[in-house]
C-alpha cells in the first residue's frame, strides 16, 4: 500500500469541515477498494507506475472528498509526526499495530473483516 500518502490523506480529511466524518469516507473508500491500493507481492503489479498524485486522485474519486488542498499543506507534517511520536510512546514500533481514539487495539488486524473495523472505530 502507499501508506504514506494514504495515512496523508486521511490525515487531511480530518482537518476539513466535519473532519471525523471526512476522514471515516476516506478510510471507507480505501477499505472499499483496498486492492486498487495493494502492490502484488509488495514488490509489483499495476500500483508500481502510480504517483502519489495518482492516488490521492483515486481516493478523492472514490471518497467524494476533495483532499488536495489539505494534502498539501505544509503544516500536516506536524500532524503526522505527532501521530508517530504518540505511538512510539504508547509502546508501537511495529507494524502491523493499531490504535483507535488513542488506544492500543492488540485484538484488531489487518486481516480481520472491514465491518469489525467499520464498528470499533464508529463505536
Amino acid at each position: 500500500m502507499f501508506s504514506g500518502v494514504i495515512v496523508r490523506c486521511i490525515l487531511a480529511a480530518s482537518t476539513l469541515p466535519h473532519g471525523r466524518e471526512q476522514a471515516h469516507k476516506v478510510l471507507q473508500a480505501v477499505a472499499d477498494h483496498r486492492e486498487e491500493f495493494e502492490f502484488t507481492d509488495h514488490c509489483s503489479g499495476p500500483n508500481m507506475n502510480a504517483t502519489p498524485q495518482q492516488i490521492v486522485e483515486r481516493i478523492e474519486r472514490y471518497s467524494h472528498v476533495l483532499l488536495s488542498a489539505a494534502f498539501a499543506r505544509p503544516e500536516l507534517q506536524a500532524e503526522i509526526k505527532w501521530h508517530s511520536k504518540y505511538a512510539r510512546q504508547n509502546g508501537i514500533h511495529v507494524s502491523p499495530t493499531f490504535m483507535v481514539n488513542g488506544l492500543v487495539q492488540a485484538d484488531l488486524g489487518s486481516g480481520d473483516d472491514i465491518s469489525v473495523w467499520a464498528a470499533r472505530i464508529m463505536a
